[in-house]
């Protein structure tokens, strides 16, 4: 029998790249306006790494484009990961595989060498989604947040050429993925909570005195800022972090790094500021602050940033955690 795989054509590189680059139009206007400060190379990179990780979370969360979680009942998660690891895995072979998002993916793999292994990385967090799979504490946070973002910046960093054995380089690149993350899940916490999730640690709202689900209820939303302040505390700390990595690229780089994380970072900040109504609504950053954003970094690209030490989960850690070799630990 033939092969289906075998005749499909070659995945034409021009057409990917424009793909992509309406894609991250599409699915992040932040990350959209962050890119274009990349040298040409480097950005049509992003861009086609991007359209695989927008493609993935579509595929594993029954959305479009990021848009609300799908919630079909008996929906089939282990046929939707399953396909995602089959298409990925071809993908990373060279070989076509009829859909425009996993192709980019094998083209900036063989221009840059990302391996399976980090592909994989990535891919256990949708992995942890198909299971509902819910935090217990902050390493189990963490460990999530690793999975579907801080894997995701070790694989933008090799891609903006840093070496696979700078693993301190990595590490700050994942920082930065981490602190994205956190400040995603403070912000989505009313969109979660529709699609039937929610990333926040049940230790943590144990302790805010906040039953299980009922996080949203009028009667809890102080206590819910409470939450939301303490992830956006964590997101700082790993921002932090991520800037002294950035400090180690090219000045395009660079700018586009600290513009990013100027936009995320604010994000994180608004929510923790907004109040116990904050959650009415989505937070976002409006073009002007974008411009702002990308201003100043332009002037931070220009310095060096202040010293920050290693946040307690490292990219190490996390894995190490992940694969079982690192008992979890006991939090307060």
């Amino acid at each position: 029998m033939a092969d289906p795989v075998a005749a499909l054509p070659k995945p034409d590189r021009a057409a990917l790249v424009a793909h992509a680059r309406e894609t991250i139009a599409r699915g992040s206007k932040s990350f959209a306006a962050a890119s274009q400060l990349f040298d040409r190379t480097t950005r049509e990179r992003v861009w086609l790494l991007y359209a695989w990780c927008r493609a993935c979370d579509d595929i594993a969360d029954e959305q479009d484009l990021g848009g609300e979680l799908g919630t079909t009942p008996g929906g089939d998660a282990a046929g939707r990961l399953a396909l995602i690891r089959r298409l990925t895995a071809l993908s990373l072979t060279g070989r076509p595989t009829g859909n425009p998002n996993f192709d980019a993916l094998g083209v900036v793999a063989a221009e840059c060498g990302l391996t399976q292994a980090m592909a994989d990385d990535v891919i256990d967090g949708f992995a942890l989604d198909a299971a509902d799979w819910t935090p217990r504490g902050e390493a189990d946070l963490m460990r999530y947040c690793f999975h579907v973002a801080g894997a995701v910046g070790v694989m933008m960093a090799v891609v903006m050429g840093v070496a696979p054995d700078d693993d301190d380089t990595l590490d700050r690149a994942c920082d930065l993925g981490l602190a994205f993350q956190l400040g995603n899940i403070a912000r989505d916490v009313a969109e979660d909570d529709r699609g039937g999730r929610c990333y926040l640690p049940a230790e943590w709202l144990a302790g805010a005195d906040i039953p299980p689900g009922e996080q949203l209820r009028p009667c809890y939303r102080a206590a819910l800022v409470d939450v939301a302040q303490r992830l956006a505390m964590l997101a700082a700390e790993y921002e932090a972090s991520a800037r002294v990595g950035a400090a180690r690229l090219g000045f395009r780089q660079r700018w586009a790094i600290l513009s990013a994380a100027g936009i995320y970072g604010a994000i994180a900040r608004k929510v923790a500021a907004g109040g116990p109504r904050v959650w009415d609504g989505r937070v976002f950053t409006s073009r002007n602050e974008k411009i702002a954003h990308v201003l100043r970094a332009g002037l931070q690209a220009l310095g060096r940033p202040a010293p920050a030490p290693h946040p307690r989960w490292s990219r190490t850690s996390l894995k190490a955690l992940a694969s079982g070799k690192m008992p979890r630990p006991q939090e307060a």
